[in-house]
């Protein structure tokens, strides 16, 4: 029997299905972003504020080439009130764990705000 290729939209569809599922297990109202409507420099998956997500579910990934991506698309999109608009690649492959790859200084913004909620906390 011959095995079907597998479509790489159909199969990044599913990738952007399954992460959203995984982030709303963690208690966030996520879903699949607009990008299949064509509208361009659409996160592949919304509703983490203020984070832009280029899902990757693909066995093979040149991430310096997704976060330029992902970056590209972020500054894309306009976002009120100067807030901003972290890229962030999720990347899976077969049997293995979602991972996260964003730029240091961005990943560093995120960082000090826990930081900071981890101090106030402990006043």
């Amino acid at each position: 029997m011959k095995k079907e290729k597998i479509n790489s939209r159909d199969k990044g569809a599913r990738g952007e299905r399954e992460l959203a599922e995984a982030l709303r297990e963690y208690g966030y109202k996520t879903r699949r972003g607009q990008q299949y409507c064509g509208d361009t420099g659409a996160a592949d998956v919304v509703g983490l504020p203020q984070i832009h997500i280029e899902c990757k579910r693909v066995e093979r990934l040149n991430l310096y080439d997704a976060i330029e991506q992902a970056k590209s698309n972020a500054e894309a999109k306009e976002i009120p009130f100067g807030e901003c608009n972290l890229p962030a690649v999720f990347h899976r492959k077969n049997k293995r764990e979602w991972l996260v790859v964003m730029p240091l200084k961005d990943w560093i913004t995120i960082y000090r705000e826990w930081e900071a909620g981890n101090a106030l906390e402990q006043e």
